[in-house]
């Protein structure tokens, strides 16, 4: 199997795979991932994600950003876009806001192009106040702080403070920046 993992000047994660795998695969941070050989399974992605031109998926794909010039025979969810370009062999339904398909490219199946509402979010994407202090390393009394003064994304129901994942993920990134 290879498997090489880089990281390019500007801090990307990079991640070719050029091998036969089956199973499930998920990247909870985001990565530039590309496939190039066999996968069966499973595969949740962040950042980005290419099928490379001689690529066999058979996959059920939730990611971000995707790009597939392989081949694919299963259900892709891409939540801000994705692309087909040749040789692209598309067997299942797809879901995404932004679709881009060159010429060549063959999509066979069901294409949902509505944007889910925000309010659509999953429990799994809610986090607890205890759930975001372990994740920050910090202690419950400094989350409710900095949820109280508006520094932390947070909405309070009742006496509970909620959290999406994604926007602590969000906040996270920015607050390393600065």
């Amino acid at each position: 199997m290879a498997l090489r993992k880089r990281t390019e000047e500007h801090n990307d994660k990079i991640l070719d795979v050029d091998a036969s795998m089956q199973g499930t695969l998920t990247f909870k941070d985001p990565v530039n991932l590309r496939i190039n050989g066999e996968f069966e399974g499973r595969l949740s992605t962040k950042g980005n994600l290419t099928i490379g031109e001689h690529a066999v998926v058979k996959a059920n794909i939730d990611g971000e950003t995707i790009i597939v010039a392989g081949r694919i025979n299963g259900e892709i969810r891409a939540q801000k876009e994705l692309r087909l370009v040749p040789p692209a062999r598309i067997l299942g339904n797809i879901k995404t806001p932004i679709l881009h398909v060159s010429e060549g490219a063959v999509l066979e199946g069901y294409c949902n192009m509505i944007k889910e509402s925000k309010s659509a979010i999953s429990a799994a994407d809610m986090l607890t106040l205890d759930q975001v202090a372990d994740y920050l390393e910090v202690d419950r009394s400094v989350v409710v702080e900095w949820a109280d003064s508006g520094k932390l994304p947070a909405t309070k129901e009742g006496s509970l403070w909620k959290f999406e994942r994604s926007k602590i993920e969000d906040w996270l990134t920015s607050e390393k920046i600065k």
